[in-house]
């Protein structure tokens, strides 16, 4: 079969791959009809590399079953599916107390497990779901980042008619202001330096658009928001500037999500810091997408919410690429010359 197969830094290639097969009995292959690249990917692409190099990348995919495990019992042959590409150990303290997302060997498929840049893809069993037949193969795929935002949002104490903020309208950011409406979220103010983005998010259904290159976005919220911050603020550029910003955003006794990695120290001013003592802010970490009992309810949500429209990843797609373009796509998105959203690519085509 095709695969995309990271080497190293900047270094990623279109190669051939031995097919996936039933190594354990719980094992189920799936031909992958579409596979997102994560930001996370981008990150590791750009700057950091392969974890074993020559592994098989990403990890965002929907697909059909094609073969399954002798013990396998709740997917079958010709099933829709998407993948949760979590493993967590089972034995760490945090995995004995129901906590995956904090499993001190948690890592994802294309790390030390063959990833779904590929035509086939392998996982455990309790890492496939099934989709309903109106959820299509692209939505399918973004099942994955959708519940990192989720997992973000069952952290908060967020009630309906409260105030969000999101910082940061790339693909967690959009999704973050479709789930701060499903949580009840009677204002979403989308912040962001990049009017294409902050388009799309109005559409998505974010209230105000904040263009933060303009004006400080905190003082942008206080004047739309009657003088007042918002009650949860959501950090999603990973940007070491909004990761200090972001801090301005809530009122006294808010809250805030960091959902962004920032792949440099950051360094907050004062000003921004005496926020968080003198607001007395809750400042809550987001990690990964999964919870007890695994993969978790933000898999369930997720599925259910995009079956009823209420969570939208069409206008977030921006390009539709067969997988022999992965090597250039990479390329040219962490260059950062041209406007990439989601990318998507289809093993089958080419």
């Amino acid at each position: 079969m095709n695969a995309l197969k990271l080497y190293g830094k900047q270094d990623i290639r279109f190669e051939a791959a031995p097919m996936p097969e039933t190594t354990n009995d719980n094992d189920v292959i799936i031909k992958v009809k579409a596979v997102g690249i994560c930001g996370s990917d981008i990150s590791r692409f750009k700057k950091l590399g392969a974890y074993v190099p020559g592994t098989i990348f990403g990890h965002e995919f929907s697909g059909e079953v094609v073969q399954v495990g002798r013990s396998v019992k709740n997917v079958q042959v010709g099933d829709r599916v998407a993948g949760c590409p979590a493993f967590c150990c089972g034995e760490c303290d945090s995995c004995r107390k129901g906590e995956p997302a904090r499993c001190e060997n948690l890592h994802v498929m294309g790390a030390y497990h063959s990833g779904a840049f590929a035509q086939y893809a392998k996982l455990p069993e309790e890492n496939v779901m099934q989709i309903p037949d109106s959820v299509d193969f692209d939505t399918a795929a973004m099942i994955e980042p959708s519940s990192v935002v989720a997992h973000g949002f069952y952290r908060t104490n967020l009630q309906p008619g409260d105030s969000v903020a999101v910082m940061g309208c790339g693909n967690i950011g959009l999704l973050a202001v479709q789930w701060a409406k499903i949580f009840g979220a009677s204002k979403v103010y989308a912040i962001d330096i990049d009017d294409a983005k902050l388009d799309i998010a109005k559409s998505v259904g974010a209230d105000h658009a904040v263009n933060s290159s303009e004006h400080p976005a905190h003082e942008q919220i206080l004047t739309l928001n009657g003088g007042q911050g918002v009650d949860v603020a959501i950090e999603s550029a990973g940007s070491p500037i909004t990761s200090a910003q972001v801090f301005a955003l809530p009122k006294k006794g808010g809250q805030v999500v960091c959902m962004g990695i920032p792949y440099a120290d950051v360094n907050i001013e004062r000003y921004y810091f005496e926020k968080i003592v003198r607001n007395e802010l809750t400042v809550l970490g987001s990690w990964n997408a999964v919870s007890a009992p695994f993969p978790g309810k933000e898999w369930d949500a997720s599925i259910h919410y995009m079956e009823t429209g209420q969570i939208n990843v069409k206008p977030m797609i921006s390009h539709r690429l067969p997988l022999e373009e992965g090597p250039d796509a990479f390329r040219r998105i962490a260059n950062g010359k041209a406007y990439f959203g989601k990318v998507l690519f289809y093993p089958e085509l080419g």
